[in-house]
């Protein structure tokens, strides 16, 4: 399994899920088999995102998406601060 990780600080989380709901469709069509929100018990202006997909070529054409259609317009990423910090990582081992 591969995942895409990504966490950045926000300035609403409600205003960050509804903007994270608006791309659903194109998580699907991006092949991403499930996905995990997160956020810190000690910081809740932090949010960590885990997108699974198939393969890392998917991963990489999603954050690809994300960089150039999402995180770079202020309406389509409504309550990000910065750039978020992402990695590709690929599963060793899962219990």
């Amino acid at each position: 399994m591969i995942t895409l990780h990504i966490e950045h600080p926000i300035t609403d989380y409600t205003v960050w899920k509804q903007a994270f709901d608006r791309f659903a469709d194109a998580r699907r069509d991006a092949g991403v088999l499930r996905y995990r929100v997160s956020r810190p018990v000690d910081d809740p202006a932090y949010v960590l995102v885990d997108l699974s997909f198939a393969t890392a070529e998917r991963a990489d054409g999603f954050l690809e998406f994300l960089r150039t259609r999402v995180w770079a317009s202020p309406e389509r990423a409504p309550a990000l601060i910065g750039t978020p910090v992402t990695r590709v990582l690929a599963t060793e081992e899962e219990t």
